[in-house]
C-alpha cells in the first residue's frame, strides 16, 4: 500500500532468513525487486562509455550503444547468480590450508562498477587521440582490466586483518567520497544536455567568439549545441533540458512522500521512465525529444559477442586501474558487512571472514569474466542491501530470481533499444541522483571516525584537497579534449611512443581525484604516528608557564 507523509505507523515484518525456501512467484517478486533497484546504475556506466567515449559525437553508432546495455545486463545476471550460490575453490585446503570460496553465499548481487569509469573514459579518449580507433581503445581497457583484476585475487587470498589495516575506515571514507565527487560533475553534464556538449560550451564564450572566432565560434564540430536529446538540438543549459532532467527528481520526490515499499525500491527506474514519458510527450517546435527509430532498429532478442573487440592492453591505464580494484576491494568489505547486518548475521567468526573472501574472489573473477563477455568490470552492489532492510528478505533464492530478471532483461534487446533512446538530459536528471548517493555514502563512512582527532582531520584534509582539486579542474594535469599532449604539466608532443605512454600514465592517475587521493590517504594512514594520548599531552604542558606568557602579554 502507498505510505501517507502524515502517517507514523509501523508494521512488524519477519525476517525471511538466508536459507529460507521462498516460493518461486515470491522469489521471483523480491528479485522484481533487486533487479529493478539495481538496473538504473548497472547500465549507466557501459552505456556513458558506449554513447560518450567510444563513439562520441555525433553518437551514430546506436547498435553499439545498445549492445553495451545488453552485454551488462547478462553479464551482471551471470555473475549475481555466481556470487549468490558460492563455489568452493577445488583443492583449496590443501593448497592454502582453509578452504576459498568464489561468492559471498548471500542475498549480495553484482552489477557493473562506478569506480571504472572515469579511467575508461580518459583512457579510451587519450588512445583515441592517439589514432587508436574507439573499438580498438575499448578492447585495450578490457585486457588491461582482466590483467589488474588479479590484485584482488592477491587481496582475497589475504587474511581479513591484514585487509583491514591497510585499507582502514579512514582511507575506505575518502575514496568513496572522492569517487562521488567526480561522478556527480558528470551527471550534471548529462543532465544539461550532454556531456560533449558541456565540455565545448567555452567555445561560446565572448572572448574566444570575437577575439578568435571574428564572430564566429571557433569551430561547429563538435560544438556546444547537444544532439543527444532525439531530433532538439539546443545550446548546452537549455531550460527545456533543465526542466525535462528535474521531472525526474521531482518524481524522485514524490515517490518518497507516497511511494508503497516496491516503488521506493525501485525509486531510480521509476523516476527514469517518468522523465522518459515527459519527454514523450513534449516536443519543442514539432521535433521529439524521443528518437523512436532507435527502438525500431534494436533487434527483437540479444546476446554477447555480437559485437566484438580485439582484448589488447594499454600500459598507462594500468596504475590507475589497480587503484581502481583496491577501491572495489575496500568498498566491497564495506558492502559484505552491511549485507551481514541487514540479514541479521554476525559480522565476526569464521564464517563471515569466508563471505569476505569469497566476495573478493567473486569480484576478481566476474570482472576477468566481464572482460571476456566484453562488458566492463563487475563489483558487488550495495543498492540492495536497502532493499534487503526495508522487505525483511534475505533468501538466497530472491537473488537467484535477480540474476534471471537481469539475464531476461538482456536477451529482450527492446528493452536496450528503449534505454537508448532516453534523452541525454533526462539521463541526467536519473544519473547526478544515483552518482550523488556515491558521494553521500563516502560522507556517512566519515560519520564512524573520529572527527576530533588531529590525525584523521589532517589526513583527510591533505588527501581530499587534492582529490576534489584536480577532480574539480583536472586540466592542470590533463590535457583539454582535442588538445592531446598541450598540458603544459608535461607537454610530450614530440616524445616517442614508450615516453608517451609514461606520460599518459601519469596524467591519467594525477588527474583522477580518487587515484591520487586514495594513494595520498594509503600512504599518510601507514607514515603518520596516531594522536598521543591526552592524559600524556597535558602532562607535558607547563600550565604556570603558558600562563605567565600569558600575563606577560597581557601587560
Amino acid at each position: 500500500m502507498p505510505s501517507l507523509p502524515w502517517r507514523n505507523t509501523r508494521r512488524p515484518m519477519k525476517l525471511y532468513p538466508l536459507d529460507e525456501p521462498l516460493p518461486l512467484l515470491a522469489s521471483l517478486v523480491m528479485g522484481l525487486q533487486h533487479a529493478f533497484a539495481m538496473v538504473g546504475g548497472l547500465i549507466t556506466p557501459p552505456y556513458v562509455v558506449a554513447k560518450f567515449t567510444i563513439d562520441a559525437f555525433p553518437f551514430t553508432k546506436v547498435d553499439l550503444q545498445q549492445y553495451a546495455i545488453v552485454a551488462a545486463l547478462i553479464t551482471s545476471g551471470i555473475c549475481t547468480i555466481i556470487n549468490v550460490l558460492q563455489f568452493e575453490i577445488p583443492f583449496s585446503k590443501k593448497l592454502f590450508g582453509r578452504r576459498l570460496f568464489i561468492g559471498s553465499g548471500l542475498l549480495s548481487v553484482m552489477g557493473t562498477s562506478f569506480t571504472f569509469l572515469p579511467i575508461f573514459e580518459i583512457a579510451i579518449r587519450q588512445m583515441k587521440a592517439d589514432g587508436i580507433a574507439g573499438e580498438d581503445a575499448y578492447g585495450k581497457m578490457l585486457g588491461t582490466s582482466m590483467a589488474c583484476a588479479i590484485l584482488e585475487i592477491a587481496f582475497s587470498l589475504c587474511p581479513g586483518r591484514v585487509i583491514k589495516k591497510i585499507f582502514p575506515p579512514l582511507v575506505s571514507a575518502i575514496t568513496v567520497t572522492l569517487l562521488g565527487v567526480a561522478l556527480t560533475g558528470t551527471g550534471m553534464k548529462y543532465w544539461g544536455g550532454g556531456v560533449v556538449c558541456a565540455e565545448m560550451i567555452w567555445k561560446e564564450h565572448s572572448q574566444v567568439v570575437d577575439s578568435v572566432g571574428f564572430g564566429q565560434p571557433v569551430s561547429n564540430v563538435p560544438g556546444a549545441t547537444c544532439t543527444g536529446n532525439g531530433k532538439v538540438v539546443l545550446p548546452y543549459g537549455s531550460t527545456e533540458y533543465i526542466g525535462l532532467g528535474f521531472s525526474v527528481l521531482a518524481f524522485l520526490v514524490v515517490i518518497e512522500l507516497f511511494g508503497s515499499t516496491f516503488m521506493k525500491n525501485s525509486n531510480v527506474i521509476l523516476a527514469l521512465l517518468f522523465g522518459y514519458m515527459i519527454a514523450g510527450l513534449s516536443n519543442y517546435d514539432d521535433l521529439p525529444y524521443v528518437d523512436t527509430q532507435k527502438i525500431a532498429d534494436a533487434p527483437v532478442v540479444d546476446f554477447l559477442w555480437t559485437q566484438w573487440f580485439g582484448i589488447g592492453f594499454y600500459g598507462p591505464a594500468v596504475v590507475p586501474m589497480l587503484i581502481a580494484y583496491v577501491v572495489t576491494t575496500v568498498e566491497t568489505i564495506g558492502d559484505v558487512t552491511a549485507t551481514h547486518e541487514v540479514s541479521e548475521l554476525v559480522t565476526n567468526g569464521k564464517e563471515y571472514t569466508q563471505r569476505i573472501q569469497g566476495s573478493l574472489m567473486a569480484d576478481a573473477v566476474c570482472s576477468i569474466l566481464a572482460s571476456l563477455f566484453t562488458s566492463m568490470p563487475n563489483t558487488t552492489f550495495s543498492q540492495n542491501n536497502g532493499v534487503i532492510a526495508i522487505t525483511k528478505c534475505a533468501s538466497r533464492r530472491a537473488g537467484l530470481a535477480t540474476g534471471f530478471w537481469l539475464i531476461l532483461m538482456g536477451v529482450l534487446a527492446k528493452i536496450a533499444g528503449i534505454i537508448t533512446s532516453i534523452p541525454d538530459c533526462v539521463l541526467g536528471g536519473m544519473t547526478i541522483f544515483l552518482f550523488c548517493n556515491v558521494l553521500v555514502s563516502g560522507i556517512s563512512l566519515f560519520g564512524d571516525l573520529n572527527m576530533k582527532s588531529r590525525r584523521v582531520r589532517f589526513i583527510s584534509a591533505l588527501s581530499l584537497c587534492v582529490g576534489v582539486g584536480v577532480t574539480v579542474w583536472p586540466f592542470a594535469f590533463q590535457d583539454m579534449r582535442g588538445s592531446s599532449y598541450t598540458a603544459a604539466f608535461w607537454e610530450c608532443g614530440d616524445c616517442t611512443e614508450s615516453m608517451k605512454g609514461v606520460r599518459n600514465g601519469v596524467s591519467i592517475f594525477l588527474s583522477t581525484g580518487y587515484c591520487i587521493g586514495s594513494v595520498l590517504a594509503i600512504l599518510l594512514n601507514a607514515i603518520l604516528p596516531e594522536d598521543p594520548d591526552e592524559n600524556t599531552v597535558e602532562g607535558e604542558i607547563h600550565w604556570s608557564a603558558i600562563g605567565a606568557k600569558y600575563l606577560y602579554w597581557g601587560h
